[in-house]
């Protein structure tokens, strides 16, 4: 279907606008273990982490011109001088809306691509691709983009830089045109197969348009185009007409479309009543983990002993993992009477002595932390890591230099970002809830359990408590508590997870304080907002747009195909309570036979695994995981896997940007080549 050319510069006039806010006022943090919300962040300039001053410079002249002609050249001409760049996917969006402006909308399509590689999560980028697509004629592709950028603007918060104000509507418009976009993509496919069925469903997306921006000329325009292919004159002469009343391009194109209907007749069909709908049910009261033991006592032992269980324990001497013989840099310990104590320094030769009462962690590594008299706990800046048996400065490690709560001579100023209850209880314990909101009260923090309890992922009980003891079972949603993850939609499945494992998460509390739960609404779990990625530092990220830290484990599995296009879950994967949870510290479900992951999904492929891996079937090479989900990701002090799963070896970004920003799965195992003998070997294959 033929797009507006006016809605299409509204729509790029929206991405333009959202483009400059995000490149040139981002903001920071601390990347890892400190809490976000939309009040904590504060600004910094991106361009402060390029120290090429020539190529800083080169960015600002780019990103200020706006004669089209000359800022395609300009940015050709950045991504000559600087291929390897932090900068690429910036540079090839605004490449992108240049070739728009010239009409160059072949170029225009590779620049978005490109640059939608490098950060898939653009959805203002996505909308405009998925007007390209319309307008060449592409409806497959512009379908998913429009998809795409719908859940994106739906997981994505507001930018810093944005207002309050005008963010809403800014994203109304932005959901809008993908909405009209994917309505596009939709019809023309229905029209090509004169599919009523289709034809219909196309229609729904113009609908949701309508409802956000009913003064949008076009929206009723093709609404009156698809309702005349299903033979509904009168429907459509009431939407042409809609569109007939509102100035602008479609006004005439809507007269001449009514014009050519007969005189519309009454419409005999009645009004359909609405449709009543259902009050919610209120959510049951929290039970306690204590309450599920006696039905479930296997698995409740098994919880028992994993790692969500021990996140945060009160102090027991013989849960301490530390080695207190052996002194940390910087910092003393001891243990006296059975009790462990860590010194500070005070920064005046003078030592401040603090008892250990929580240990938090119990598997890779083990943090402490003490209480103080008014109630706060903080974090000390040592911790003692299990695989390397010593003591490590774990702020130090993660932190950007010249971090307070790293330095162990701050420690008795008592920095807000070593304290517990605000920035580490929202993961490592349960139903966290606060007095008041603000985050300058940290007593003020209480929760129901320490570590991570059954409540957690499964939901409030104590309604299915009291039903299973007096013997009447009653029908659910598997969404509703407590959750039968066998049947769980997927997305369902990896929000639960998400609530500790997103490191993008902006949390905020609910009106009465909750911080990690809710208990109104449909569902007890909560659906953060995520960051803006691009107000991470590069850190958090390869070069090749890949991302490098474990924190980000969701957004990574939130990538891949597997999860947008298909029903890719955590639960697939892992088992939160295994039976060996001991031996199994990742708590995989097929330790022992990992292509059992991926196979029930993809047998033809495991029916002749060496055609497709070109390794021997038994060979590590053809592991799935061993090129779909290599060892590049950080966490802290060894590499674990990518969760982006349908990651592929692609060797032509490992030549651009070297294997240390785009790390290369065949030359994980292959360490005595290089990445132009992969290049070879994957074109060959």
């Amino acid at each position: 279907m033929q797009r507006c050319p006016a809605r299409f510069q509204l729509r790029r006039a929206i991405h333009r606008l959202c483009l400059g806010f995000t490149l040139c006022a981002m903001v920071t943090g601390q990347d890892i273990d400190t809490l976000v919300t939309s009040e904590s962040r504060k600004p910094f300039t991106f361009l402060d982490q390029i120290e090429d001053k020539q190529e800083r410079s080169a960015f600002l002249r780019l990103y200020n011109e706006r004669r089209p002609q000359q800022r395609r050249r300009m940015a050709a001409e950045f991504l000559r001088e600087w291929p390897r760049s932090w900068l690429l996917s910036q540079v090839l969006d605004m490449a992108c809306e240049a070739a728009m402006d010239l009409n160059d909308d072949q170029a225009a399509l590779t620049y978005g691509k490109d640059s939608v590689r490098l950060m898939p999560e653009n959805p203002f980028l996505l909308v405009r691709l998925a007007n390209l697509r319309n307008k060449l004629n592409l409806p497959d592709g512009a379908r998913q983009s429009a998809l795409d950028a719908l859940e994106q603007l739906d997981r994505f918060g507001r930018p810093a830089a944005v207002s309050k104000k005008a963010w809403p509507r800014i994203q109304q418009q932005a959901r809008s045109s993908a909405l009209v976009a994917l309505a596009g993509a939709m019809l023309t496919e229905a029209l090509r197969s004169k599919s009523k069925e289709r034809i219909v469903a196309g229609m729904e997306p113009l609908r949701q348009a309508r409802e956000i921006d009913p003064q949008d000329p076009e929206i009723p325009y093709l609404l009156g185009i698809a309702q005349l292919s299903l033979g509904e004159r009168q429907a459509a002469a009431d939407d042409f007409a809609a569109a007939a009343r509102i100035t602008g391009p479609f006004q005439e194109r809507a007269r001449e479309q009514l014009r050519a209907l007969p005189s519309p007749a009454a419409d005999p069909r009645p009004t359909a009543p609405p449709t009543p709908t259902q009050a919610d049910v209120p959510l049951p009261p929290y039970a306690g983990s204590a309450s599920c033991r006696e039905c479930h006592a296997a698995r409740y032992r098994a919880w028992e002993r994993t790692g969500m269980a021990r996140m945060f324990r009160a102090y027991r001497p013989e849960n301490v993992l530390a080695d207190f013989t052996r002194q940390p840099p910087d910092v003393r310990v001891s243990l006296k009477n059975d009790r462990h104590y860590i010194y500070m320094p005070r920064g005046d030769g003078t030592w401040g002595r603090y008892s250990v009462d929580y240990t938090i962690g119990s598997k890779w590594q083990q943090a402490y932390a003490t209480r103080l008299p008014d109630g706060r706990i903080q974090v000390f800046p040592v911790q003692y890591n299990v695989l390397e048996k010593g003591w490590v400065n774990y702020w130090k490690i993660i932190d950007p230099p010249n971090s307070d709560r790293a330095n162990p001579a701050l420690f008795h100023q008592m920095s807000p970002g070593a304290n517990y209850q605000v920035n580490c209880a929202p993961c490592h314990t349960s139903q966290l809830h606060a007095r008041k909101s603000g985050l300058d009260t940290p007593q003020d923090f209480e929760f129901r359990e320490m570590g991570v309890d059954c409540e957690m992922c499964h939901g409030p009980s104590s309604r299915h408590v009291a039903a299973m003891a007096a013997g009447k079972p009653y029908s659910k949603r598997p969404v509703d508590p407590p959750v039968d993850f066998k049947r769980l939609d997927h997305r369902d499945d990896v929000a639960i997870c998400a609530q500790c494992h997103m490191q993008s998460a902006m949390r905020e509390p609910t009106d009465t304080g909750e911080w990690n739960y809710s208990s109104e609404g449909d569902t007890f779990f909560r659906r953060y907002s995520s960051r803006p990625y691009i107000e991470f530092s590069r850190r958090a990220f390869y070069k090749d747009g890949r991302l490098r830290e474990t924190t980000f484990i969701v957004e990574s599995l939130m990538r891949t195909a597997c999860y947008r296009k298909g029903e890719l879950q955590c639960t697939n994967c892992h088992d939160p309570h295994p039976a060996d949870a001991a031996s199994n510290p990742t708590s995989l479900k097929y330790r022992d036979h990992p292509d059992e992951m991926c196979l029930p999904c993809h047998r033809a492929i495991g029916g002749d695994i060496e055609k497709h891996t070109h390794h021997a079937p038994a060979s590590e090479g053809s592991r799935c995981v061993a090129c779909h989900m290599p060892r590049i990701m950080n966490s802290l002090l060894f590499v674990a896997r990518s969760h982006q799963v349908d990651d592929i070896p692609r060797a032509d970004l490992t030549q651009r940007f070297g294997p240390q920003e785009s790390p290369n799965a065949c030359l994980l195992c292959h360490r005595d080549k290089d990445a132009a003998w992969a290049a070879a070997l994957l074109l060959k294959w």
